[in-house]
């Protein structure tokens, strides 16, 4: 075995040659040594003293590459080449009047709805050049508080709220609208925040055309409201009602229970499964405001052998709801429900907070806009 040391530009190559006389074979082995491994560098301060570029023209770069000298530019991206160096995303937005962040509020990252709508609007802002950050308030005030003041410290231009209802921190959220931009999505604070925008489904229309279909194919419904209150919950049982009333019939509200601390599903199977253990309800039509609700009833008439042998409900006993959440359509029997325009609510949102952001929109009065929904036709009703 024999070395052969070779310099090239101050970087050492090893190669090592071996030879088989008998098979006549040569081996090269190049060797890199650690020398040829990119420096890392951590700060723009540095970068800045390797490259001999100064920091702001560095930080501009960053900011927008075409902000600087071609010449200059192709120099940075040179040198780039040749170290392991990731900008700073907040360093390089400290001296400018726009972020480029779009933040987010929802009160749960584990519903399947959120989680739709929280896609929709990334897509939407990355197409204006926006990147979106994201708060999970967990149904908490105190957390949606905090997730209002993150969103301030970290300089989003503007706020899509989903506010979690009656027990949100009306003081914090305040604050939030007058340091930033803000557009309410899905539900809202109306008594409270009458010229902040609205962006979210039609729930007049939603339920309406539910309620009617299970009126003319069956028994009128009884309604299951969400165990805590925001806009949509109020919205829907009144809808409901109003409705009810215009066909004639008698509307009847499942009277709610303790169970604000429990997710949708497990709430409405404890408190069905307590209705039907006692022989109630059994074989009534039953409206839940959500999706969620509907899968928890449907696990609960389940365990009591409501629905039909072939996964197909009898007439006397049904279960609809309302979103079109994403598993509706494989539980067992599927559910017929209505599906919110997720796509339409979430691309309307994105374009009024940037339209504020912009300040293209120079008309006081809040928008409120409201999307149909759709009906979808399953086995459960």
């Amino acid at each position: 075995m024999s070395k052969l040391q070779l310099d090239f530009s101050a970087r050492k190559f090893t190669i090592r040659t071996s030879r088989e006389e008998n098979s006549r074979k040569t081996h090269l082995e190049l060797v890199l040594s650690p020398q040829m491994q990119k420096p890392k560098i951590r700060t723009m301060e540095k970068l800045s003293s390797e490259i001999g570029v100064s920091r702001p023209t560095l930080s501009r770069f960053f900011q927008d590459p075409t902000s600087v000298r071609t010449s200059t530019r192709a120099r940075i991206e040179n040198a780039l080449q040749t170290v392991d160096y990731v900008p700073n995303f907040f360093a390089t937005k400290m001296n400018r009047k726009s972020s480029g962040l779009i933040g987010v509020i929802v009160p749960h990252l584990n519903d399947l709805f959120f989680s739709g709508l929280i896609e929709a609007i990334e897509t939407s802002a990355l197409a204006a050049d926006y990147m979106v950050i994201t708060q999970n308030s967990h149904n908490d005030p105190a957390l949606e508080a905090q997730a209002a003041r993150n969103m301030i410290a970290m300089g989003a231009d503007g706020v899509i709220m989903a506010p979690i209802g009656d027990a949100s921190s009306i003081d914090a959220l305040s604050r939030l609208k007058q340091e930033r931009p803000m557009v309410f999505v899905d539900s809202r604070l109306q008594d409270h925040f009458q010229d902040v925008d609205f962006i979210g489904t039609d729930n007049q229309q939603s339920i309406g055309l539910i309620v009617d279909y299970l009126c003319r194919s069956g028994e009128p419904p009884a309604f299951l409201a969400m165990p805590n209150l925001n806009s949509n919950n109020l919205e829907r049982e009144q809808a409901y009602t109003s409705r009810m009333h215009e066909l004639g019939h008698e509307p009847m509200v499942i009277p709610r229970s303790n169970g604000e601390t429990l997710g949708f599903e497990e709430y409405a199977y404890r408190l069905m499964d307590a209705h039907f253990s006692h022989g109630n309800l059994v074989d009534q039509t039953i409206l839940c405001a959500n999706d969620r609700l509907a899968i928890g009833v449907i696990r609960a008439a389940n365990r009591h052998s409501l629905f039909g042998t072939a996964g197909k409900a009898p007439s006397s006993f049904r279960v609809a709801g309302h979103d079109d959440y994403p598993l509706s359509a494989f539980v067992f029997p599927s559910l017929t429900t209505v599906t919110q325009n997720t796509q339409a609510i979430a691309e309307a949102a994105t374009g009024q907070l940037l339209r504020h952001i912009r300040r293209e929109d120079r008309i006081e009065d809040a928008v409120t806009l409201t999307f149909d929904a759709e009906l979808r036709l399953r086995d459960s009703a």
